[in-house]
This record gives C-alpha cells, sequence and structure tokens, in this order.
C-alpha cells in the first residue's frame, strides 16, 4: 500500500475500497468525500487487520451512526450471550458495536469479533489492563498502558476510546471544582486514580507520539474520551468539562499532523438548553472533527427510561452537528443490559439518529418517512410493517388487537380518517355505524 491511514490515503488523492464504499453507502462524490476525510471532518474506522469490515464514515456531512456497547463484567461473565447481542445489534443496522469487556478472556472475545463481525469495532484498552495484568492499579507502569492499546491494535479494532485530556493540569482542576458526581467515565476514573496513586502524568498524554505511532500502523481512530464529561445535569457545561475539550482540541490537531483519524467524545448528562451550545464549542476547538456522545443524557431521574432521555438529547445535538450516538438502554445506571434492553436502546437511538437527518436535511432521508406516509394513506398494512423502524413489535401490536374491518385499527374503528377521507374523495358512501 502506498498509504498508512485512510486520512493519508485521502490527502494523496488515493481512492481506497472503504472510502469507495462508503460514498457509496452516502450518495455522495467520491471527491467530497475524500476532501471531508483528507481535512478530518470525516472519519473511516478501517483497522487493517480487520478484513471483514463494512466500513461506514463519521462525520456531520453523513448520516448520523449510532454505537452499541456490550461486553462481559465480573458479575456477568457469559461471552455467548454477549455474542447473541453482537449478532442481533448487526441484525438491527448498528453502524458499530463497542466491546467494554471488563473480566474473562477478553483477548479471545475480540479477536473473534474482528475475524466475524462486519460492524466497524471499538474498544477501551484502559478497561482491558485491569484484565490483561491482574495486578493493583498503581503497579501497572506507563509503557505497559501503552502495550495494551498496540495489542488492540494488532487484534483488528478500527476505533479506541482513550482518556488522553485528563493531565494532572485537569486533574488539579477537577479537584478544586467541587462537582457533584464527580468523575463517571469508568476509564477517566482509573487512570485519574493511577495519576493519584503514582504521581505520574497520564502515559497516554505524556507519551502521545507513540500513541499516534501505533494507530498510524494499524489505521486504528482514535476516540479521544472525555474522563470529565458531566454525570449530571448540575455538573453540565462546567470548567472541568471545557478544561479537557482544551486538550482534547490541541491533542485532535497532532493527531492529524500525523495523519491519524481522531473521533471526539462528548457528554453525557446535559439539559436541553445546554446541549447546541455543547456542540458548538466542540466544533469550534475541535475543528469539526466528529463528535461522538453519549445521549446526551437531559434528566437524571428517569432510570429504568435512560433510553428516551439519551434519544431525547441525542436527536438535538445530532440536529446540531454530532455525527455519531453511543446508544443508551432502559438498564443504564443500573446495572448489564439484557438482549432485550439492547434492542431498546438501538431503537431509540436509531429514532433518534434519523429524526436528526431529517432536520439537517441529509439527502434521501425524508424518503423513508414519505414511503411511509404513502403506505398510511392507503391503509397498507403489510408495507407499514416492512418500513417500520421496528417491525417486528409493529406487527405484532397490530396482531395483538385485531379490527372488526380490515382497512382499520381498533382504535379509531370505522371512523378512521384516512379510511373514509379515502372514500369520500373517491366518491364513496361513508358508513361509520
Amino acid at each position: 500500500m502506498n498509504y498508512t491511514t485512510q486520512m493519508d490515503a485521502a490527502r494523496k488523492g488515493i481512492v481506497t475500497k472503504e472510502l469507495q464504499a462508503v460514498a457509496e453507502k452516502e450518495h455522495m462524490a467520491v471527491e467530497k468525500l475524500m476532501e471531508l476525510v483528507a481535512g478530518g471532518k470525516v472519519a473511516i474506522p478501517a483497522n487493517k487487520n480487520h478484513t471483514c469490515l463494512d466500513p461506514n464514515g463519521i462525520g456531520n456531512a453523513l448520516k448520523t451512526k449510532i454505537n452499541v456497547n456490550l461486553g462481559t463484567s465480573k458479575d456477568c461473565l457469559n461471552m455467548d450471550a454477549e455474542l447473541e447481542k453482537v449478532h442481533a445489534a448487526e441484525a438491527m443496522g448498528a453502524e458499530a458495536i463497542m466491546d467494554l469487556s471488563s473480566f474473562g478472556d477478553t483477548r479471545t472475545f475480540r479477536r473473534k469479533l474482528t475475524a466475524e463481525c462486519k460492524a466497524t469495532l471499538g474498544t477501551v484498552p484502559i478497561y482491558d489492563a485491569i484484565v490483561y495484568y491482574n495486578k493493583p492499579l498503581n503497579e501497572i507502569t506507563s509503557q505497559e498502558w501503552l502495550d495494551v492499546a498496540r495489542m488492540h491494535a494488532e487484534d483488528g479494532v478500527d476505533f479506541m476510546t482513550i482518556h488522553c485530556g485528563i493531565n494532572k493540569s485537569t486533574a488539579a482542576r477537577f479537584q478544586k471544582a467541587g462537582r457533584l458526581t464527580n468523575i463517571v467515565s469508568r476509564g477517566g476514573s482509573l487512570i485519574f486514580s493511577w495519576m493519584a496513586m503514582t504521581g505520574n502524568e497520564n502515559p497516554f498524554y505524556e507519551h502521545f507520539d507513540e500513541l499516534l505511532d501505533i494507530c498510524r500502523e494499524h489505521d486504528v481512530t482514535l476516540s479521544l474520551g472525555d474522563a470529565c464529561r458531566p454525570g449530571c445535569i448540575e455538573d453540565a457545561s462546567d470548567i472541568c468539562q471545557l478544561e479537557e475539550l482544551m486538550v482534547l482540541g490541541e491533542l485532535t490537531q497532532r493527531a492529524w499532523d500525523k495523519d491519524v483519524q481522531v473521533i471526539i467524545e462528548g457528554p453525557g448528562h446535559m439539559p436541553l438548553d445546554q446541549i447546541e451550545a455543547n456542540v458548538r464549542i466542540q466544533q469550534s476547538v475541535c475543528k469539526g472533527a466528529p463528535f461522538y456522545v453519549l445521549g446526551p443524557l437531559v434528566t437524571d431521574v428517569a432510570p429504568g427510561y435512560d433510553h428516551i432521555t439519551s434519544a431525547i438529547g441525542g436527536a438535538i445535538a445530532a440536529t446540531y452537528g454530532v455525527s455519531f450516538l453511543c446508544y443508551v438502554t432502559p438498564a443504564e445506571h443500573l446495572r448489564l443490559p439484557t438482549l432485550e434492553d439492547m434492542k431498546e436502546g438501538i431503537i431509540a437511538a436509531k429514532i433518534a439518529a434519523h429524526a436528526a437527518d431529517i432536520a439537517k436535511g441529509i439527502p434521501g432521508a425524508k424518503d423513508w418517512d414519505k414511503a411511509m406516509s404513502t403506505a398510511r394513506k392507503e391503509l397498507d398494512w403489510e408495507k407499514m410493517f416492512q418500513l417500520a423502524i421496528d417491525p417486528e413489535k409493529a406487527r405484532r401490536y397490530r396482531e395483538e388487537s385485531t379490527p372488526e374491518h380490515a382497512d382499520t385499527c381498533t382504535m379509531c374503528g370505522k371512523m378512521c380518517a384516512v379510511r373514509n377521507m379515502n372514500k369520500i374523495l373517491n366518491g364513496e358512501f361513508v358508513d361509520v355505524i
């Protein structure tokens, strides 16, 4: 190959098979997409070792993508169940899957994913370091942290979330800020704790150039994690979050200088009225790099329903420029999600993403809705089921409540406005009794 990364190829005018595939999916001219990738505005995560990848582009000019988190934990160590979730997520159209496994034979699981899963694959090496070394946190060396990132890159993951922005300066600011929920990022809390116990600088910040070399060698997209994302609406847009964002902006340019693609992670919990401003600030500070958000969750009081609070925030965030939504399940804050929890989280995220694509004017986004509306006008139930974002649920609801007349449903019966307007405009008699 005459290039190292997708960004490097784009800058050299080389049309990779991944770029070609994404351009076709997005109905975008190859030249335009190449310009966006070269400038860092679009990322195409595509590790050279992930040979079965069906690539997707992530960026504001493209369709909003969703990510599904899964993986084992010490309390729920069932890799077969997690693999079932992987296959279900792929079948439901999730563009990306993050393996957040923190217990068990994580490398075997990860390699199975990169060998079989066509979705874009992400990991958080910081979690895996705890599993891999199996020793006290403070005894892990700076080089060992980096070695785990290298292992993940070699295993074929397409993007890695690494919390590089929580350096000594950021950490000192956090300690003075008096946050309500402190640091809620798992990876961020681990690095902060390691720094506090060892007195050392964040190894991923201190040795950022080495991390970039790893990413460049294998063409791994660097997802710059937000250790200081707000864990409640009270902490939203505080000085900790914003100072870390400034660091991430600096690191973004350093990555681009080495042809490494970047995604910026964002909040978190956030009131509705702060979402637009946060997106605008990120776009400015990080020069238009793709923005990846968890939610944001717009209220803190809905455990069991956080897929809804997340979808509300996600739709708004994506409307203003977020390009990648991490799903949130009803189990958020409560437990490891089940397969059913995962399905609900995916549907909620897909609704948010599609709603935002309509608002952003993404080409073709409204065509789906027009087709559904046409099917409704024609009372074509089978077509409606086929077009539904969740066909199984739509079909099941219909079957669970069968109307007397096939051209109606049990809500309105013969008073159905669609049925009666079709009849009257066609010159037919309208019988509502």
